[in-house]
């Protein structure tokens, strides 16, 4: 059986995406591997074994493009209210807290932020099939 482990996003500046990851979701440098052309470090929390891979390409300067293909990856947590507005003071520019319905039952709840490269990051409220 196949147990997924991580994702992977490129980004240009390590410290503001490390900064960024740390100070909005509570992940830490698991590691950090350097070598000749990129640097791979790894962050995680104590939530879950799964990982989010933060590749530096050395010597990229221009913004990645992130084309119409890219998702998005997603967070749950406890107070969904009390974490959109920490993110509104943190400057994070949150978009507007969303109730996803079908048939009229509440399926999640949710509002997504870009990380400093533009990625899309869905946080949700600790419900239902999101836990």
């Amino acid at each position: 059986m196949a147990k997924v482990v991580h994702s992977m996003v490129r980004v240009l500046d390590e410290a503001r995406s490390t900064d960024f990851y740390k100070d909005a979701f509570g992940l830490d440098v698991a590691d950090r591997l350097d070598f000749d052309g990129f640097t791979l470090v790894y962050l995680r929390n104590d939530e879950a074994d799964f990982e989010l891979e933060l590749t530096i390409n050395k010597g990229t300067t221009d913004q990645y493009e992130l084309g119409n293909g890219y998702g998005h990856i997603a967070f749950v947590v406890d107070d969904l209210e009390a974490e959109h507005a920490r993110f509104e003071a943190a400057g994070y520019a949150p978009r507007k807290l969303v109730e996803f319905k079908n048939e009229g039952k509440l399926l999640a709840k949710f509002f997504f932020v870009k990380d400093p490269d533009g990625y899309e990051i869905e946080v949700m409220q600790r419900f239902g099939r999101y836990r």
